[in-house]
C-alpha cells in the first residue's frame, strides 16, 4: 500500500478524497466508489500501487491514438478497479473486480521502473494507462510517467474523463495524449449507465486541451441510447468547440457485460456520425470496431486523400512527408504525423 495523493483530512478519521469528480467522503475503514482507495485511521491509501493486472504490447492505434505516433507500439498497463459502473464494460472483470470480489485486490507486483524497462526493451515508443481508469491507479501512473519521460517514452492515458482538475494539473506535465471517451451527451446516460455526470468528462477535455496535452475523444455509440442524429451532432459540435482537429472516433457497440440485450451497431449508423462530424466541420472522424471499412484511414481535410492507411488496428501505409500531405501539401494534425 501507498498513502494515496490528492485527498485531505477531516474530523473524525473521514477523509475527502479530491482524485475525481465523485469527491468521495470516506469513514474510517470504507473505500471510495472506485474501490481502491481505503481509509486507515484517517489516511487515505490506495490498494493498487504496483498491483498490475493487464499488461500487453499494443499497436498505438488500438488506444485509440490515430493522430499520435501512428504505427508505434504502446506499453500498456491497468489495475483491478474503477470510479464508474458502466453497464456495457468490455473490461468488466477487472474494472469491477475488487466490487464482484469482496474488496479483493489482485495483480503483479511491479514498480514504475520495471514497467519503463520492459517498455523500452519491448520497443515501445510510449507507455499507455489503459484498461480500467488510469486515475484510479493515479499514483502509479504518476510516478512511472515521469521516469518514462526521462527515458525518452511518452505517456498516454485512455480515460472517461472524470478526474479533478487538481489530478489533471498533477498529471498534464507528463502527459502526452489522452483519449477520453464522450460516452453520450445526457445526464440520463452517464447516470443510468455509468453512475456519473456528464459536464466534469467535459471538463476535463477542455482543460487537457489548454494544458497542451494532445486529445483524442471517442464515442461507443449503441443503438437506442445515443445514437440519435441530433445527440451525435452535439457531440460533434462539442469537440469542434474544443478544437476543429481535435480527432472524433465514432465505434461500435457489441453486447457486452449487463447490456447483452441490445444489437451491434449497424455501419451505417457509424457512417452517419462520421458524416455528421465532418458535416460539422471536424478535421478527423474515424469509425472503429468495424474492420476495413475504411473508415480507420487519416484523410486529408483540404483535398480528401488517404495519408495514413490502416486495415482495423494496424498500419498499413504512412504516405505523409514531413507531416504534410503528399497530394497537396495539407499539414496534418497531431503528433509526430
Amino acid at each position: 500500500m501507498k498513502e494515496a495523493m490528492l485527498y485531505e483530512k477531516r474530523d473524525e478519521n473521514k477523509v475527502r478524497c479530491h482524485l475525481c469528480n465523485h469527491q468521495c467522503s470516506i469513514h474510517p475503514g470504507k473505500r471510495g466508489i472506485c474501490g481502491v482507495r481505503e481509509n486507515q485511521d484517517g489516511t487515505l491509501y490506495t490498494l493498487v500501487y504496483g498491483r498490475i493486472v493487464a499488461e500487453h504490447i499494443d499497436p498505438i492505434e488500438k488506444k485509440p491514438l490515430f493522430n499520435f505516433l501512428p504505427g508505434t507500439k504502446a506499453y500498456s498497463i491497468g489495475t483491478v478497479g474503477c470510479n464508474f459502473r458502466c453497464k456495457h464494460c468490455q473490461n468488466s472483470d477487472i474494472s469491477q473486480y475488487p466490487h464482484a470480489h469482496g474488496g479483493r485486490i489482485i495483480g503483479e507486483e511491479r514498480t514504475p521502473e520495471q514497467i519503463v524497462r520492459s517498455a523500452k526493451g519491448a520497443g515501445c515508443a510510449t507507455i499507455a494507462y489503459t484498461y480500467t481508469e488510469p486515475t484510479i491507479f493515479f499514483e502509479f501512473a504518476h510516478d512511472t510517467s515521469i521516469i518514462a519521460h526521462q527515458e525518452g517514452l511518452k505517456n498516454v492515458f485512455v480515460s472517461n474523463g472524470y478526474m479533478s482538475a487538481d489530478a489533471a494539473r498533477r498529471i498534464a506535465p507528463h502527459l502526452d495524449a489522452i483519449n477520453v471517451d464522450v460516452k453520450a451527451f445526457t445526464n440520463r446516460f452517464y447516470k443510468e449507465v455509468c453512475g456519473a455526470r456528464l459536464e466534469p468528462v467535459l471538463d476535463t477535455i477542455r482543460l487537457m486541451r489548454e494544458l497542451g496535452v494532445w486529445v483524442e475523444i471517442t464515442t461507443l455509440i449503441i443503438p437506442g441510447w445515443n445514437d440519435g442524429e441530433e445527440e451525435l451532432r452535439e457531440i460533434a459540435r462539442f469537440i469542434k468547440s474544443v478544437g476543429r482537429e481535435v480527432p472524433w472516433h465514432v465505434t461500435a457497440f457489441y453486447p457486452s457485460y449487463q447490456m447483452m440485450d441490445h444489437p451491434p451497431t449497424p455501419v451505417a449508423t457509424l457512417r452517419l456520425a462520421r458524416d455528421i462530424g465532418i458535416a460539422e466541420g471536424l478535421r478527423y472522424v474515424y469509425e472503429g470496431n468495424v474492420r476495413d471499412s475504411g473508415g480507420e484511414n487519416t484523410c486529408c481535410p483540404g483535398c480528401g486523400a488517404a495519408v495514413v492507411e490502416r486495415s482495423g488496428l494496424w498500419l498499413v501505409r504512412n504516405r505523409l512527408k514531413d507531416g504534410k500531405c503528399p497530394e497537396c501539401g495539407e499539414k496534418i494534425d497531431g503528433v509526430g504525423m
